[in-house]
């Protein structure tokens, strides 16, 4: 199968180098900058554009992955989708809820496949602990709780995901997101959400915090908090059963080793025994949402985050936006 990229930043480079060892053939890279979709082309000995819509029309791509900033997420992809290409799209898919209904409209008249890039589903402490979940080893879930953080950096305040109209929402949609979309994949759906979405620090238009308590019918709740003035890189994400815990810290580079720590309460309680699960090395979770996105297609295998999580993670987003500002 053929591939397109639209976008050379950070993501397109991650997803360019996600398709090594596949398949596939990275057939051209589309980029505003033309100078960055050239350099990357030139990786893969590829073609390189300026023009987006150039990789839309191209009859010899199957699959377009979408890496551009939130305020076109949605107008690509759904281009791409009347154009019958399977479509990858980094979360969170669009700016706000009306952009992904937009996309889930367009795609009912075709055949195509859409995978929503929650890359975080596909981290080895989170896949560990999932199993560990599916086979009842902490019990019930009880509840979770989450952080997600970074500090920015110098002038952060001026890049584009600080403006409401290029990034539709700050912190909360940005990292948030994945914290949400995480817990939804333990927990399921949540019938309630609260928090709130302020700006402490950055003088931006955007929240620089967001903070959200999420509560299902069954009564479990999420407590999490996604920062932009988490000085230091941090993720931490706990899940609590009637007899277990699991812990995952650490995404690997600056947010430290991946671990997977899991405690075991004993009949008679006390001490829990522990279990530490370890993964030092290169972040495999983007070749594996890869692999993923091809079995769905090839295969018509279920994906693991598609654009109906993404619509239940962005009316959560909505939800406590709303409640922020009673």
């Amino acid at each position: 199968m053929n591939v397109g990229i639209i976008g050379a930043g950070l993501m397109g480079k991650k997803r360019a180098k996600a398709l090594e060892g596949f398949d596939v053939k990275l057939v051209c890279v589309a980029d505003s900058v033309e100078q960055k979709a050239k350099e990357l082309a030139s990786l893969y000995h590829c073609q390189s554009t300026s023009d987006w819509k150039k990789i839309i029309k191209d009859d010899r791509i199957d699959i377009v992955i979408v890496s551009a900033t939130h305020q076109y997420l949605a107008e690509m992809a759904i281009e791409a989708i009347k154009h019958d290409k399977h479509v990858l799209i980094e979360k969170p898919a669009g700016r706000n809820l009306k952009e992904l209904e937009k996309i889930k409209t367009t795609a009912k008249d075709h055949n195509v496949k859409i995978k929503i890039g929650y890359n975080h589903r596909f981290h080895p402490g989170i896949l560990k602990a999932k199993e560990l979940v599916d086979q009842g080893e902490i019990g019930p879930l009880l509840y979770i709780r989450g952080r997600y953080g970074h500090g920015g950096r110098k002038d952060y305040h001026k890049e584009w995901r600080a403006f409401k109209d290029s990034a539709g929402g700050g912190e909360l949609l940005d990292q948030g997101s994945h914290l949400i979309d995480l817990s939804r994949l333990f927990a399921g759906d949540f019938s309630t959400a609260i928090g709130y979405a302020p700006t402490f620090f950055w003088d931006m238009e955007v929240e620089d915090n967001g903070f959200a308590v999420l509560q299902t019918k069954k009564g479990q709740i999420a407590f999490l908090h996604a920062s932009w003035t988490q000085w230091k890189n941090l993720f931490s994400f706990e899940i609590f059963g009637t007899i277990g815990e699991l812990i995952i810290d650490g995404l690997g580079g600056s947010y430290g080793t991946e671990t997977l720590t899991f405690y075991k309460m004993k009949p008679e309680m006390g001490p829990p025994d522990k279990h530490v699960f370890e993964y030092p090395g290169e972040d495999n979770s983007w070749k594996l949402e890869f692999q993923n996105f091809l079995d769905g297609i090839q295969k018509n295998i279920p994906m693991n985050g598609t654009l109906g999580d993404a619509i239940a993670t962005m009316t959560i987003v909505e939800n406590i936006y709303s409640y922020s500002k009673k």
